[in-house]
């Protein structure tokens, strides 16, 4: 299998803005992001992912940490605020999970 340059650099770019929003959230990387972002890691080595889904899927995780970082804002998560956000990562969960066996492949 042959990764492209375009494919190779659209990868890496989504992998590094996960963890630069994540690090700049000033926590440690949440586990269920750092998991959501491994099996995009993998769905783009084996080349279950093309480049366009890689940018949907980082373009979820943005919108997700920009969620968390306004519940954080007043220092105090409230429960409604969790379940947003939980929801938010079971939306994103589940379109990694379609996106990868779509039939379609770089």
């Amino acid at each position: 299998m042959i990764i492209s340059a375009r494919t190779l650099f659209v990868s890496v770019l989504a992998a590094a803005s996960l963890f630069a929003i994540t690090a700049s959230a000033g926590a440690p990387a949440p586990l269920r992001q750092g998991r959501q972002a491994a099996r995009t890691g993998q769905g783009v080595a084996t080349g279950q992912l093309t480049a366009s889904e890689t940018a949907r899927l980082a373009a979820q995780q943005t919108t997700i940490q920009v969620a968390k970082v306004r519940a954080r804002a007043d220092g105090i998560v409230t429960g409604r605020e969790r379940a947003r956000l939980d929801h938010l990562q079971d939306h994103s969960s589940r379109t990694i999970y379609g996106l990868k066996h779509n039939g379609r492949s770089r």
